[in-house]
């Protein structure tokens, strides 16, 4: 199986015409993405969150497959799946009704905000690389080469809109794969999409699969619609998941996801001071360990 590595991620074909771009810790990705070649279409699924990034996984694309893309996908709002949107300027680019509507709401006024305060950006990152002169802290060295990504990619950023949109399903019939995107609605976003290969039974889950990570919730997150719509996959007929961060999975990796939030509910049912809570065992090596209590907090919060 193919295998490219770049600074911004790991290409890695996970089964005939499928290929997963799974981010790297200091790149401009920030999430994970990836295509299928159907044989006379090729498909991008989610641009990362910038165009430096962006341009990588669409240079693979055509020399991998032969051909311009077909089409691109934007699983869900938010920026680390979006912004490499301008790289396509020709192309059909997906989304759900509601992913277009909360992309045009909110992106134009995160993006100008950014655009402003490169200044700020600046000031913080010179503070990390002080921090990092005097700990030598790999996590820090990290966010530098990250935040220098993002700072380079704001000044020619463009927020670049889905051209069609779709309700609750649109099929894709190449020469060789179909694929068949589906929304069930809110889960880690007020709409997330996922991506089904039927014949090489892989599916792109976006971010309503985190492996080996905490998961992350926010204020428009619905918990108990992200659980059923787990459930409902684990009925389907896959056997390799492509999550929106961590390395690729497999049905194990739902069954966590869907443990993680059952247990973190019951947890917030309690009246524990979050502060001296530990992360069960079974999460406790996840990355983003940070997040666990946010998202308790979060989950607190949408229960009332």
């Amino acid at each position: 199986m193919l295998e490219i590595k770049n600074k911004h991620f790991e290409l890695q074909q996970v089964a005939s015409g499928i290929y997963a771009a799974i981010a790297k810790d200091g790149g401009g990705a920030a999430s994970n993405a990836g295509f299928v070649d159907l044989g006379d279409q090729t498909l991008i699924f989610d641009t990362f969150n910038t165009q430096q990034a962006s341009s990588e996984l669409k240079k693979y694309a055509e020399e991998i497959s032969g051909s311009k893309i077909s089409w691109v996908i934007n699983s869900h709002y938010h920026g680390d799946h979006i912004r490499g949107n301008q790289v396509f300027p020709s192309c059909n680019i997906l989304s759900s009704k509601t992913t277009y509507t909360k992309m045009k709401e909110i992106q134009p006024t995160r993006i100008l905000s950014q655009k402003q305060d490169l200044k700020g950006l600046r000031t913080y990152i010179c503070a990390l690389e002080k921090t990092l002169h005097e700990t030598h802290d790999q996590k820090i060295e990290c966010q530098i080469k990250s935040l220098i990504e993002l700072e380079n990619s704001l000044p020619t950023l463009n927020l670049t809109l889905p051209t069609i949109t779709f309700q609750e399903f649109h099929t894709f019939k190449g020469s060789n794969l179909s694929a068949m995107l589906y929304t069930k609605g809110a889960g880690h976003s007020p709409c997330d999409s996922f991506l089904y290969i039927p014949e090489e039974k892989v599916i792109f889950m976006g971010d309503l699969l985190f492996v080996n990570s905490h998961p992350s919730l926010f204020e428009d997150s619905d918990v108990d619609n992200w659980i059923a719509t787990l459930q409902e996959l684990l009925t389907w007929d896959f056997n390799t998941a492509i999550p929106g961060h961590g390395p690729v999975g497999t049905k194990n990796d739902l069954e966590q996801i869907i443990q993680y939030f059952t247990e973190l509910k019951h947890i917030s049912c309690r009246e524990d001071n979050p502060n001296q809570l530990e992360i069960p065992d079974p999460y406790k090596n996840w990355s983003l360990p940070d997040l666990f209590l946010r998202n308790l907090k979060q989950l607190r919060q949408l229960s009332k």
